[in-house]
């Protein structure tokens, strides 16, 4: 099993990351969504490039710095959804005492699954998150996502669908855990 090192992602890591998270979409969505809801998928999900300016957004090597997996957290307002998602961001920051840290666009590479990334990435977002002074976090998840989350301690707050995409929605889950 290789050897996976973690640090925080650059806006120069930004085309690398991209082609993880369209592998991801792609390949690990099949199996809980349509085609179509695959395919619109990538209009709802992606990354959003504040989380690399906050520095709050890291990823998961493997010996060779081939990315295995990312994710971020955030200590703003928005949810989830990308730069160029169809979701409107909220940058406004988070009240830690108040509000639940925002644990955001969660990635695993194809090639990687069911080693430990998810779980890697998502533990260091929590511990970030946490140290930051955020006793709770929330999050969008994938349906693929789910399994992962709840064996995490993530519980359901509400299933939502997204806007539609050429009258495609795709449904999503609104997930909470204390810190």
């Amino acid at each position: 099993m290789p050897a996976f090192t973690h640090r925080l992602a650059r806006l120069d890591d930004l085309e690398a990351l991209q082609a993880v998270m369209a592998r991801a979409i792609a390949q690990l969505q099949h199996g809980f969504l349509t085609p179509e809801q695959v395919a619109a998928s990538h209009q709802v999900m992606g990354l959003d490039t504040q989380l690399i300016a906050d520095q709050t957004y890291f990823l998961v090597e493997d010996e060779a710095a081939k990315i295995a997996g990312c994710g971020g957290w955030s200590f703003r307002a928005t949810l989830y959804g990308g730069d160029a998602s169809i979701v409107t961001r909220e940058p406004q920051p988070l009240d830690p005492a108040r509000d639940a840290a925002k644990i955001r666009a969660m990635y695993t590479d194809p090639d990687f699954t069911r080693r430990g990334v998810g779980r890697r990435v998502l533990g260091l977002c929590e511990d970030a998150a946490r140290s930051a002074g955020f006793a709770r976090a929330e999050m969008m998840a994938t349906m693929a996502g789910v399994p992962l989350y709840r064996a995490c301690g993530y519980h359901p707050i509400e299933t939502i669908l997204s806007a539609p995409i050429d009258g495609v929605c795709v449904p999503l889950v609104r997930m909470e855990k204390p810190l």
